[in-house]
């Protein structure tokens, strides 16, 4: 067709200039109900020059004015996402304008990709909460039932009375640690999470773990490396040569970081997905790999075959930074000690915990840096470099105390272990074809730098100890740890603080500290450990028994236990993401005689709580955002007055302290004395103890929530080092700021020039690793771990919490890419993004078995409970599992059933244990360290339409 018959193309007289131009205002005709075809568009005037001459032009004001303001506040979100983001927000007329991502990240390493800017379209929309309809603006009460939705306004201190008087009886009566406090993550809002945690350590309350609770916390990495998760900063991602995702869906869950991994591809490294399904990740990759969902173990076990059998492995960095050469009893399956061997020459104050290796002249040797030569857990004034040369394969006999001994290594023993994954096991097991991970693995090995990027997804399954041993071995035969471009990088949520000891010292004053596994805690006080398996129950009791595991409130000395009483929430949604939530709302919730929600909008815990407090939103208040993801601080400031009657949480528990102390003096309360610490809790001094600072004793310094801002960068080794800067909270409004240094907590320095990698204290510094062994140690000797044969990584099948013929489909729960957890899966703009309702993803075999079409109202249902969603046909998926991305609100569902309502709560009983037994220096109870894990994916469930469920 010619150009000039596009110009005079026509219909019923009108130009199709003049038809598009009509069109464009079809919004407006339709809203009348008129159309086109109604002759609706003669009123329109035609014009032949939009640019130039144009009758109405002021709509072009309104985008004018979103570049017309009145002021520009730093600020970023409080959310566990691990992208500590700062945005500058825009305000006009007192009111949140817009907000655009910051782009003045200085640059430490001009060979990495740009660090500028970070965001997602998430962040890009929270302005949208400040003035939301579900935000929460004054104090209210519940009127009604738990969750029915009736409440009545009240004022600030009727709340803050009620809650005072409450506090007070439980402490009189001597409950004070059946109060409970749970706030999630402190890295992403500091001085909030302190806000709640100060004014409950200071009531003698208990304080919940997080990490573990949510299924983050990778056990196997205390395990094998005795350290809570440290991760190289994403930008280190560029350093690699080869990386494998796996089990991390990096273009949804860490979309400011995407860009390393992606632009590391263009810089010529290969990126391997292991995906169970064809996710959005695994589109950018070179090679896609799908196990079986919860067979990611034995894929690994069978690459560390490949490399073990075709000699692969790094012989060096095994024989010194591993336990591969450490001699192992036979008879028992313990290391054997050095207090076993006559005539060893060691130098230990405990020879029992010096484990023993084999030199190539078949002379024993104690192994430098063992837990019993070090002064405690981490030790950096000794070293485990060796000065002889130690044998891997050892298959001997040696005398001990107790006569002859067979003893074989570490080694051998793996060896043996790795055996059974054989190319056809693992095809058969994994469904990965006999080459390609025998393909990867030498890959892998090849290279100079190698990393891992590991995910949740590993973590969800109940052996997930198992996958996550099995995966880290992979750098460990290989020496891919230590080092710049190297490691496994696991990342869930802002799990890790930088400026930990200000943190801590803010949020824990006392210094004694009631924290509690929340897994544990839920089993116990939802009626979980009634119905669970008998030898489940008997290792849960023997760990709490022998006080490996802390169970709040306290055994009393009669032998009773009282129900907590009291739980505090806030920057969190614990109803919502509880599994088992069921019997949590069911029992544990029965059991609370007040549950206090705080927070900025109406989510599902505020829905089913007894008071709600109005919080500031994020726009709204002072404090800190970091994450491990990157080694800057920056902050929050606020760029618009709270809304309504709403405080930040800083206010709100120092005006709640302020109410006891007042009530406390006008009843003349006696301190009371702590059964467990050496500390009497005044509440008279209450108010004057929250608003002191601890460290350097001036009273009234914490009044104001930018003051704590300052404590925590004060006390902090990252930002106020003995021999660095001082970073002050100015400095990180004027613009992010890099950390000076690393604290004890972390296991390597922040060097100039370079991205922060972790492990290099004891890889290239050569300190003892924070282990029984003072090594990468794999081999783990505990008996609650040889009884089940665990005590080397091994493969082992999800558990059946359901009966396979009667709920033939596998039910797991992601991240999904439009909600950080439950914040914003009510945003109006997110849903807008997706279906708007709970969504179900279906293979398309799956779906055609069941008579399901793609945007069926459809019930997952297993023996637990029934929730409807909306069916998605998704081809990217593998036949036989479904896929509900979580975090969805209660109140979302018709039934108030929600995604966790399938899901069972267990625990597995070795994540219980401490180690060793007496001491526990390498595993013992640390809130967010060391408990045992929620578990989410070992569950079945089956779907059928719902019926009349397209009326």
């Amino acid at each position: 067709m010619s150009d000039s018959e596009h110009t005079n193309d026509s219909t019923d007289g009108l130009s199709r200039r003049d038809f598009l131009l009509g069109a464009g205002a079809a919004g407006v005709v339709g809203a009348t109900g008129l159309t086109v075809a109604d002759q609706a568009l003669d009123g329109l005037e035609t014009v032949e020059d939009p640019i130039g001459n144009y009758p109405y032009r002021d709509w072009e004001d309104f985008y004018r004015e979103e570049w017309d303001w009145d002021s520009i506040a730093r600020s970023t979100h409080s959310v566990n996402c691990t992208g500590s983001c700062s945005w500058d927000v825009y305000v006009k007329n007192g009111q949140v304008w817009r907000e655009q991502q910051a782009n003045d990240y200085p640059r430490f390493d001009e060979s990495l990709p740009d660090p500028n800017p970070r965001g997602c379209q998430k962040g890009a929309c929270y302005n949208d909460y400040v003035d939301a309809e579900q935000r929460v603006q004054y104090p209210m009460r519940r009127t009604g039932e738990r969750g029915a939705g009736e409440w009545e306004r009240i004022s600030w201190d009727e709340a803050l009375t009620e809650i005072a008087e409450h506090v007070i009886e439980e402490v009189q009566e001597g409950r004070y640690d059946a109060i409970s406090g749970f706030t999630p993550i402190p890295a992403m809002s500091p001085v909030s999470f302190a806000s709640g945690t100060r004014l409950v350590n200071l009531l003698g309350g208990v304080s919940h773990s997080f990490y573990d609770w949510y299924s983050d916390l990778p056990p196997g990495q205390p395990i094998t490396w005795g350290h809570q998760t440290d991760n190289a900063e994403s930008a280190d991602w560029h350093n690699a040569e080869y990386i494998i995702a796996w089990g991390s869906n990096i273009n949804v869950t860490r979309i400011p970081d995407a860009k390393y991994f992606l632009d590391a591809g263009y810089e010529g490294a290969k990126r391997v997905g292991v995906f169970s399904d064809y996710s959005q990740t695994a589109i950018h990759t070179d090679e896609w790999i799908a196990p079986d969902p919860g067979t990611d173990t034995a894929l690994a076990l069978g690459m560390a075959r490949t490399i073990v059998e075709e000699e692969l492995y790094d012989e060096e960095h095994l024989k010194e930074q591993s336990d591969m050469p450490l001699l192992v009893r036979d008879d028992t399956g313990k290391f054997l000690r050095a207090d076993e061997v006559p005539d060893l020459d060691v130098d230990a104050d405990e020879p029992e915990k010096v484990m023993v290796m084999q030199d190539r002249d078949g002379d024993l040797r104690a192994a430098p840096g063992s837990l019993g030569e070090r002064e405690a857990k981490y030790d950096d004034s000794l070293s485990i470099e060796l000065d002889f040369d130690p044998q891997l394969a050892v298959d001997d006999t040696v005398q001990t105390t107790d006569g002859q001994v067979s003893v074989t290594s570490v080694w051998n023993n793996l060896r043996e272990e790795l055996a059974n994954y054989t190319p056809e096991y693992v095809a058969e097991e994994t469904g990965v074809g006999t080459e390609t991970h025998q393909k990867i693995a030498r890959e892998f090995a090849d290279v100079d730098r190698g990393k891992i990027i590991h995910g949740k997804g590993v973590n969800d399954w109940y052996h997930n100890d198992l996958g996550n041993r099995a995966i880290q071995l992979l750098v460990t035969l290989t020496g891919h740890i230590g080092r710049n471009g190297t490691g496994v990088d696991h990342y869930v949520g802002q799990e890790k603080i930088w400026t930990f000891k200000g943190w801590k010292s803010l949020s824990f004053p006392t210094g004694s500290v009631r924290g509690v596994p929340t897994t544990l805690w839920t089993y116990y006080h939802a009626g979980i450990l009634d119905n669970t398996d008998a030898e489940t129950r008997r290792k849960i009791e023997e760990a709490v028994d022998k006080g490996w595991m802390p169970v709040y409130p306290e055994e009393r000395e009669d032998g009773t236990r009282p129900d907590p009483t009291t739980m505090f929430v806030w920057r969190g949604n614990f109803f919502n993401q509880a599994k088992g939530n069921v019997a949590v709302e069911e029992v544990l919730w029965d059991k609370l005689d007040l549950v206090v929600d705080i927070n900025f909008r109406l989510d599902s815990t505020a829905l089913y709580a007894d008071i709600v407090l109005p919080a500031a939103s994020h726009y709204e208040k002072h404090d800190l955002n970091m994450t491990d993801m990157h080694t800057y601080v920056h902050p929050f400031t606020p760029a618009v007055e709270p809304l309504g009657e709403a405080k930040s949480d800083w206010q709100i528990f120092k005006a709640l302290a302020q109410k006891i102390q007042e009530i406390a003096r006008q009843r003349d309360i006696d301190p009371i004395d702590d059964r467990k610490f050496d500390r009497q809790i005044d509440l008279q001094s209450l108010y004057d103890d929250y608003v002191r600072d601890w460290v350097t004793g001036e009273d009234g310094a914490l009044e104001e929530d930018r003051a704590a801002c300052e404590a925590v960068l004060e006390h902090s080794t990252e930002t106020n080092p003995e021999d660095g800067g001082h970073i002050t909270f100015a400095d990180t409004v004027e613009q992010p700021q890099r950390f000076e240094a690393a604290g004890d907590h972390w296991t390597s320095d922040i060097e100039d020039g370079t991205a922060y990698a972790p492990w290099k204290d004891f890889v290239q510094d050569k300190e003892p690793w924070p282990t029984l062994t003072g090594r990468q140690q794999y081999y783990i000797d505990h008996d609650w771990f040889l009884d089940v044969d665990e005590q080397l990584p091994t493969h082992k099948r999800p558990v059946e919490t359901n009966d396979r013929s009667e709920y033939p489909l596998r039910y797991n729960t992601p991240h999904g890419r439009w909600s950080i957890h439950s914040t914003w899966r009510d945003s109006e703009k997110m849903l807008q993004l997706n279906r708007g309702e709970p969504v179900v993803f279906i293979h398309p075999e799956d779906a055609q078995h069941r008579g399901i079409e793609d945007g069926d109202t459809v019930e997952i249902y297993n023996d637990l409970a029934t929730i409807e969603a909306n069916a998605k046909i998704y081809p990217a998926s593998e036949p036989g599992t479904v896929r509900h991305y979580f975090a969805w609100e209660r109140y979302q569902y018709p039934s108030r059933n929600n995604f966790n309502s399938l899901i069972p709560m267990y625990m597995k009983p070795t994540q219980l244990v401490q180690y060793p037994e007496d001491s526990g220096e390498h595993l013992h109870f640390f809130p967010n360290f060391w408990g045992p894990t929620g578990v989410n994916n070992d569950v079945r469930c089956d779907i059928r339409p719902k019926e009349g469920g397209d009326d």
